[in-house]
């Protein structure tokens, strides 16, 4: 009789050993599985991200090739100052094939001459608008063909047509006095007259020319 109980204890142990070495096995093989799942959504998620920069830094490279042609072309629609138109002829010429003009009428007055001023400051930098100025006394039809009563005023052509005017100083916060260029620019900005467009390229053409300057050196 002890002997079989020595026998049944004796199976009990190899069963249970055998048991919990297919427990084992079963959890080092799960163990695997799920750290080969990690591995394979860690490989995902790396090989995504090394493209999604390469997209980003190939949409950066279009978007600066794009800039610099961009730029060319308005400088060579001559872009990037404030143009003293002679008279009406010559305003309407300017006009044809512009998709953004700013035109300044004025006369030989303080306030004229601090419009001016703050125009040959954004005229640079927003190279994506014509900025344009004319002695409202020496174009009397053009003065009174678009209603000019008072001095500065800025006529705010798009595609070829006059779409709405600035008129006087009020709307950048003066009369007589200065103010901020940067008032005129949130103006213009919130006529649809400027865009970031064009300080992305002035931003890219002092980039250039600081490059230029650090070869020349």
């Amino acid at each position: 009789t002890q002997k079989g109980e020595a026998t049944r204890t004796r199976t009990r142990t190899t069963m249970n050993a055998d048991i919990a070495s297919r427990i084992e096995h079963e959890l080092l093989k799960t163990a695997h599985e799920v750290e080969q799942q990690l591995d394979d959504e860690l490989h995902k998620i790396s090989k995504l991200n090394e493209e999604d920069l390469e997209d980003a830094r190939r949409k950066r490279m279009e978007e600066m090739r794009g800039n610099q042609l961009n730029r060319k072309e308005y400088l060579k629609r001559q872009h990037g100052e404030v143009h003293q138109l002679i008279d009406e002829k010559e305003f309407f010429s300017k006009m044809k094939g512009e998709e953004k003009m700013v035109c300044h009428f004025y006369r030989n007055s303080e306030p004229c001459k601090v419009m001016t001023k703050h125009l040959r400051a954004l005229a640079p930098m927003h190279l994506e608008t014509l900025f344009c100025e004319i002695d409202a006394e020496k174009s009397p039809y053009l003065t009174e063909k678009l209603k000019i009563f008072m001095l500065p005023t800025l006529a705010l052509v798009s595609k070829e047509k006059v779409m709405d005017y600035i008129v006087g100083m009020d709307d950048f916060g003066g009369g007589g006095d200065d103010f901020p260029t940067k008032n005129v620019k949130l103006v213009l900005q919130s006529k649809g007259m400027l865009n970031e467009e064009g300080e992305r390229i002035h931003a890219l053409k002092a980039k250039n020319d600081d490059g230029d300057d650090e070869h020349a050196a």
